[in-house]
């Protein structure tokens, strides 16, 4: 995505604000690793360490100046965190969404705003066809905020991804960007569709 910001934006939603992680961040980091899913499934910590929880939020900033993607802290209008949103590139014109919300903090509404933010603002994106994300069918939570922000469920993934050691099924979900819609739905010639001729007549 050459024409994607070399700094990270602040993006606002309805009750989220889309901002850098910051050192002040840490409690949340330590929440996160205390829940019995996020560390299997991100690069959250696996312990509550502080030292730990500040290297977690240097590699959120190094995403960006790798290229590797873009890693929000997901803030209220208070602007206290309250979770995390990424977007990571897939080839040259893919990119997928990951994120999370604190267990306190859940069933607030965070999650779908800050995923709705992150895919309105990622939608302009010139050379961006296409948002996927990958949920596990029990993580009804999370599949249910991806269908709120318009991605559709695309299909099931069998053993798609290992988590604790063990291959688990994902659904997988997508969104295309306005221009990837219109461009979809055109043939590379008027002549693909069409019937090849009988010559032998």
């Amino acid at each position: 995505m050459s024409d994607a910001p070399l700094l990270l934006p602040t993006l606002s939603g309805r009750q989220v604000r889309l901002r850098a992680w910051r050192d002040t961040d840490v409690p949340l980091v330590q929440e996160a690793s205390r829940d019995t899913l996020i560390p299997l499934v991100t690069t959250v910590p696996r312990t509550p360490d502080e030292t730990a929880a500040l290297a977690f939020i240097r590699r959120q900033h190094q995403r960006l100046e790798s290229g590797a993607g873009y890693a929000f802290a997901i803030a209220d209008l208070d602007d206290r965190a309250v979770g995390h949103i990424g977007l990571f590139p897939v080839g040259r014109t893919r990119a997928s969404v990951g994120y999370w919300v604190a267990a306190s903090q859940r069933r607030r509404g965070f999650a779908a705003d800050a995923l709705a933010t992150l895919t309105s603002w990622a939608s302009t994106l010139e050379r961006l066809d296409r948002l996927e994300l990958y949920v596990e069918p029990a993580n009804e939570g999370s599949w249910r905020v991806a269908e709120s922000a318009g991605y559709e469920r695309e299909g099931l993934l069998k053993a798609w991804q290992r988590i604790d050691g063990r291959p688990r099924d994902m659904y997988m979900y997508a969104q295309l960007t306005e221009r990837a819609r219109v461009g979809a739905g055109r043939s590379l010639s008027p002549d693909t569709t069409k019937p090849p001729e009988n010559r032998g007549s």
